[in-house]
């Protein structure tokens, strides 16, 4: 199955790629691999905020890793020229969460995002990956995810 039906029949529209918010490029490509800069959660309703182990749990930031991953696969999609089906596979994901100091769920939020991947991508979405604590994320977003991808 092509990755845009199996987005369809998981109800995923990837959205345009987004505006870099400062002075940096969105995705950079070196050879067959691009490198996805980090995507904030950000969903239909605007920026989801918020810090788990606070106001957050992790329901609620494994969701906002998924918009996360939406957005990075929009990026890919723009990377290649609007062809999603050029994506191979998901090579690495970074996740950043915004926690407090005793908050230790970050893999569980950054679940979010695999998962999705996963779903979405089969085998070619299983990737390496790290999720880290962080004190505060721009723009006080809960999670933020970097990628690398190979494409064709």
């Amino acid at each position: 199955m092509s990755i845009s039906a199996r987005l369809a029949e998981l109800g995923v529209t990837l959205p345009d790629a987004p505006a870099p918010a400062a002075n940096y490029v969105p995705f950079v490509q070196v050879g067959d691999i691009v490198y996805v800069s980090g995507q904030i959660s950000n969903g239909p309703d605007g920026l989801i905020t918020g810090k788990l182990g606070a106001e957050m749990d992790v329901a609620a930031g494994a969701a906002a890793a998924r918009t996360c991953a939406i957005s990075l696969l929009a990026q890919v999609k723009a990377a290649c020229g609007g062809d999603i089906e050029r994506l191979v596979r998901v090579i690495k994901l970074t996740g950043f969460v915004n926690s407090t100091a005793d908050f230790t769920d970050q893999p569980k939020v950054i679940n979010g995002a695999s998962d999705f991947l996963v779903e979405a991508l089969g085998d070619a979405g299983r990737h390496s990956r790290s999720a880290i604590s962080a004190a505060s994320l721009p723009l006080g977003v809960s999670v933020e995810i970097e990628g690398i991808f190979q494409i064709k």
